[in-house]
């Protein structure tokens, strides 16, 4: 009976071993994969500046002063003026439509008689 349990622990033991190894090269592949993104992420951050500083080079007003005189003839861009803008009050706002129900169907209960006691 002794050696039946010696066997059984013996492979309970392999059984957990077997289990650690293998859990312990799927941590290994899921921290792995985490420090990829992670380095993918930090690319990806690297391209946004990028294309943040060339958006802020790009919109420099000096050169888009200069690309509206060169294109005048084709576009017609003029500056602005403090005349171009509106006031809050000349904004139209739409209506708000009240909601209609037309096929309206009404709802009982058994404490009707109790509901309209309360509203009493």
């Amino acid at each position: 009976m002794k050696s039946l349990l010696y066997v059984l622990s013996a492979l309970a033991v392999i059984g957990l071993a077997f289990w650690a190894y293998r859990e312990n090269y799927e941590t290994q592949h899921v921290l792995n994969e985490a420090e990829s993104l992670q380095r993918e992420i930090g690319e990806a951050r690297g391209r946004l500046a990028m294309l943040r500083a060339e958006w802020a080079y790009l919109n420099r007003p000096d050169r888009l002063r200069d690309l509206a005189e060169i294109n005048f003839g084709t576009l017609s861009l003029l500056p602005l003026r403090p005349d171009q803008f509106g006031r809050i009050d000349q904004v139209a706002y739409p209506v708000e439509e009240k909601l209609v129900i037309d096929n309206a169907i009404e709802v009982s209960s058994d404490n009707a008689d109790l509901l309209d006691e309360v509203q009493e």
